[in-house]
């Protein structure tokens, strides 16, 4: 991926909680990762891997143990708060909670219109008028501008949420389970939408879900992340249809089935084991179902090219060698 076209870039991104005397809670665990300009890669992981945490910490809402963020070739981290605070416009998260996000006592048009004073746009008319297109963008009447947050659907105050991520005109967009909480019909609204604007305002995004289903219908690429680390990721139809790491796998076989000649779920023996005490070796070998080599419980495998921008971190995934133009 030529520098030039990288708007996202993350190194060794990590996150450590105190958890008690002596112990931390690895909830992000060395993460190094590039998004293009106009890219939407998907992020995808069962709940607890750290995918929300990465998500805020790209957005400066957690402080990194250690790493590097870079947004167009600025580094985050090593920002003053000023200078920071002037950044942050150019990226913005749509948070998975819309009624949580949203406040209360706020009208629509409150909510909407306050990135927008930030951003300097002034007047009264002014500022509505943007509001009203803010809304229409995102499919809602913009009569209902006055109205408060619990007087709509939980679509709708997603759709409010999304308006609210637009007025500042980002660049980046962090999408944290935009749909987890909707029903499957409005699920489909709301990623239309999402895919749409994309289109119109040229988003970069890092779109969040324990869906993989879902991921596959927005991004272009995807990375599967499984206790605080990355291990597969590649464009979308290479992972959706050619996975090479066994929880991928896994992943994929446990959406719903349309047929019977599809294949059954796969189940993971054991249980998840905790961010506190990761196993030794691959973090993964302690669930996996394939039959393991030495090395998986002692050494943890790094990303391994398997095919044409197609890397998975598996001592069992056969690494493709071809010649690149």
């Amino acid at each position: 991926m030529n520098s030039d076209d990288i708007l996202l870039k993350t190194e060794d991104l990590t996150k450590h909680f105190p958890a008690g005397k002596q112990r931390v809670l690895r909830a992000v665990d060395g993460i190094s990762l590039e998004v293009a300009r106009g890219e939407t890669l998907g992020l995808v992981g069962e709940s607890g891997c750290g995918k929300t945490t990465l998500g805020r910490l790209i957005c400066r809402l957690e402080e990194p143990t250690r790493g590097r963020i870079w947004l167009d070739g600025i580094d985050l981290l090593a920002l003053p708060p000023a200078d920071l605070r002037r950044l942050r416009p150019r990226m913005q998260m749509i948070f998975q909670d819309p009624f949580a996000s949203l406040n209360p006592h706020k009208t629509v048009e409150q909510i909407v219109s306050l990135p927008l004073r930030i951003r300097g746009v002034r007047g009264a008319g002014e500022v509505r008028r943007h509001v009203h297109e803010l809304l229409e963008h995102v499919g809602l009447d913009p009569s209902q501008a006055n109205r408060f947050p619990h007087q709509f659907s939980g679509g709708q105050r997603q759709r409010i949420g999304i308006a609210r991520a637009l007025a500042c005109e980002p660049e980046l967009i962090i999408a944290d389970e935009p749909v987890a909480s909707l029903d499957v019909s409005i699920q489909a609204q709301i990623l239309d939408i999402l895919r749409g604007l994309q289109d119109r305002f040229h988003l970069t995004a890092l779109f969040i879900s324990h869906d993989i289903s879902v991921v596959s219908h927005v991004s272009h690429r995807i990375a599967v992340m499984y206790l605080g680390k990355i291990v597969e990721i590649g464009p979308a139809q290479a992972v959706i249809h050619s996975p090479a790491h066994p929880y991928t796998k896994a992943l994929l076989s446990a959406v719903p089935r349309v047929a019977e000649s599809q294949p059954r779920a796969t189940l993971l023996p054991g249980d998840i084991p905790s961010p506190i005490a990761m196993p030794a070796g691959c973090r993964f070998h302690t669930r996996c179902y394939l039959e393991q080599t030495p090395r998986c419980p002692i050494d943890e495998p790094n990303l391994l090219e398997v095919g044409p921008h197609h890397f998975a971190a598996c001592y069992l995934s056969v690494p493709v060698h071809y010649r690149g133009k």
